[in-house]
């Protein structure tokens, strides 16, 4: 005790005091902060409940409201408002109609917003999403043409059982992508990157179609007057724009004695310009003119030559990556953009539109259904029942009813032909049918051209493209031009239709080419395929198989000290690669253009050749006979410049333009081979 006593004397007995206090402190924290931690858990889980029970409560608030907000806009007249003004409120609709579905939209609970998502994974996510659709296609056919082949009852019904289990499984799997697309974390990026990208192409439009100067503005001349129906003049105007725009003109649309309006375009739809419409110009020539010519005369789309690079269906070079990222058919999002700046229409037009949305009370869910029949059945299309029309219309609803309760099935039917209508109503009576037989009437030849049937196509148009999805058939301009307007209300619309008949396409278009990733061993009337085979699609059967045509099959390839066994070529900067590509062309070759790109986290990068021409010094002397086999040679240097990264060599060997001048549009196929070297640069 004595020895403690004389340590302590030691050490100091302020010192001892202070020592004790701070233990004594430990241990009080250790014993409180669990109490603490858990009073705070408690608390805060509390606060948390709170809020989510009053943003639920804010929720249902903002549904209604938006509700309300939508009758208040059918009330008001435009006819009193200032341009501005009028703009402000499409503008406000168009938004109203985005958050109507954005409220409407089942409640998968609070998701954590990234930043955004990489150009692979939404491409992936997408493709998915495809290919599950396209093995349905084909399981359904092959296993009802075993259906109808076997005779036994019994095995007809395990067929049938196969069948429906299967849909159910097909159904599963697409709700559970686009559940993916929901929860991913990414929603607010795609509507913000589709708000951002409209917003920068239209300041784009306007800027090109008002210039300071109109008197020495760069023009283009479009004539509205194509001899063909509404769909087709608009895609007309459409194309005259792309051009303006590829070439940076501004675009004079003449429209006076417009077969559809005689006073011109801009009584139904806003002029496209507010400065500069004159034809006026220092020099005038027509298409493709020569040097710094001011104003040019464009012909149509069938017949212009020679053919620029951004026809139909390019899309912006530098808008490219960030729509290959965003959307499914970047091209069909770029029209839907030149459509929504044509489109703004008068305060007539307006009008006429929101008192037909009033009048049929439009409501969602609602699918839009269009059947197009007198002049096109059996010259430009087949017959389609209405009931094809509305098995898919069945399919539809079958897979939304996995996601959501639907209190009524509709749809808002647009037709040519007044007795579909009537059938419709007749053999569908659980179906709520939105639709105007006089319209119908007003479609029909004889009265086709007039302006009662021109406020017809108007309002079925923009019907059609405000549902929630379209069953239609594609060789239809009507309907291809709802579609490509719909891209406007949804960040990606591109998945939402089915044609009975054709893919999308754009009349005169380049080739719709796809590259092979798989061989494929052909059986009767199909087409031998080779990993880097180009396949020019002009169709879809849906049945698994698409209707294209290859214009050569890869047969070797050579990379210089590149061996078979390597995940990746090396390529050595401050090196020439070598490269000898074998083929075998399915028709005679005149000339050949090499073009050679770098993929890089899926953007294309130019990669320039000494020599693009490939009937010079490769090897090859043209023309090339179709069933041959030959070889190209050629040397890609790769620069000093270069940045040490993995990228992905695209080596394609193409039809020259000039060999394609005396083509017709339908006949724009430019790949003949196309092969895909993993590399790395060292």
């Amino acid at each position: 005790m004595n020895f403690i006593l004389r340590q302590l004397n030691v050490i100091g007995w302020n010192r001892m005091l202070a020592l004790l206090l701070l233990v004594w402190i430990i241990i009080l924290l250790f014993t409180i902060i669990p109490m603490l931690t858990n009073h705070l858990s408690t608390s805060t889980d509390t606060l948390t409940s709170d809020r989510l029970n009053r943003a639920l409560a804010d929720l249902d608030v903002l549904r209604k409201q938006n509700v309300e907000l939508q009758e208040v806009l059918k009330g008001i007249s435009v006819a009193n408002l200032k341009p501005d003004q009028k703009e402000a409120l499409e503008n406000f609709q168009h938004r109203l109609i985005k958050a109507d579905r954005t409220l409407n939209d089942e409640d998968e609970g609070y998701i954590h917003q990234k930043e955004d998502p990489s150009m692979q994974y939404e491409i992936l996510r997408r493709r998915l999403s495809n290919s599950v659709q396209e093995f349905w296609y084909y399981m359904h056919s092959e296993l009802k043409k075993l259906q109808n082949h076997v005779q036994e009852s019994q095995l007809q019904t395990a067929v049938k059982s196969i069948v429906n289990l299967g849909m159910q499984h097909k159904q599963s799997l697409l709700n559970d992508l686009e559940k993916l697309a929901e929860v991913d974390g990414y929603a607010t990026w795609r509507e913000k990157e589709a708000n951002d990208l409209s917003n920068l192409v239209q300041a784009r439009f306007r800027f090109l179609q008002n210039p300071t100067d109109c008197k020495k503005a760069k023009k283009l001349v479009c004539n509205l007057n194509k001899g063909c129906g509404y769909g087709c003049q608009l895609h007309h105007v459409v194309y005259c724009f792309m051009v303006a725009y590829g070439t940076q003109r501004t675009l004079i649309l003449k429209s006076k004695g417009w077969r559809y309006h005689k006073t011109g375009w801009e009584e139904v739809f806003q002029p496209i310009s507010e400065s500069c419409m004159s034809t006026d110009g220092e020099t005038v020539t027509n298409w493709p003119g020569y040097g710094n010519v001011q104003v040019l005369t464009l012909p149509i789309i069938d017949s212009i030559s020679p053919r620029p690079p951004f026809l139909p269906l390019a899309i912006p070079e530098d808008l490219a990556p960030r729509l290959l990222r965003l959307h499914g058919d970047p091209f069909v999002w770029w029209v839907g953009q030149i459509l929504k700046y044509l489109l703004r229409p008068q305060e007539k037009t307006s009008l006429l539109m929101q008192n037909a949305i009033t009048n049929l009370n439009f409501q969602r869910p609602i699918v839009g259904v269009h059947v197009r029949r007198t002049d096109k059945v059996g010259t430009e299309a087949a017959f389609h029942g209405i009931e094809e029309y509305m098995n898919v219309v069945d399919e539809y609803y079958n897979q939304l009813e996995l996601k959501k309760k639907v209190d009524k099935r509709r749809i808002y039917l647009a037709t040519d032909d007044p007795k579909v209508i009537a059938d419709a109503k007749a053999k569908y009576r659980h179906y709520e049918i939105l639709g105007d037989p006089k319209i119908s009437k007003t479609a029909a030849v004889a009265s086709r051209y007039s302006d009662t049937s021109l406020q017809g196509i108007i309002l079925d148009i923009h019907m059609l493209s405000m549902t929630d999805y379209l069953v239609c058939t594609f060789s239809s301009q009507v309907c291809r031009i709802a579609y490509e307007i719909m891209q406007n209300y949804y960040p990606d619309a591109s998945s939402k239709f089915r044609s009975l008949d054709d893919v999308y396409y754009y009349g005169g278009q380049t080739a719709n080419n796809r590259v092979a990733v798989f061989p494929h061993e052909p059986q009767v009337g199909e087409i031998q395929l080779k990993i880097g085979d180009v396949i020019a699609i002009a169709g879809n059967h849906w049945n698994g198989f698409s209707k294209g045509s290859t214009l050569g099959t890869v047969v070797g390839l050579e990379v210089s000290k590149c061996n078979n066994a390597d995940a990746r070529c090396t390529l050595h900067r401050n090196t020439n690669c070598s490269i000898a590509i074998k083929f075998s062309p399915k028709q005679e070759i005149k000339k050949i253009k090499a073009v050679v790109h770098g993929i890089v986290m899926s953007m294309p990068v130019d990669f320039p050749l000494p020599n693009s021409d490939g009937c010079i010094n490769s090897g090859l002397t043209c023309p090339l006979k179709p069933g041959e086999t030959y070889t190209y040679n050629a040397q890609l240097p790769v620069l000093q410049r270069y940045p040490k990264i993995t990228v992905d060599v695209k080596w394609e060997l193409q039809l020259d333009t000039e060999a394609l001048a005396n083509k017709t549009s339908e006949d724009t196929s430019q790949d003949i081979v196309c092969v895909i070297i993993p590399s790395k640069i060292q």
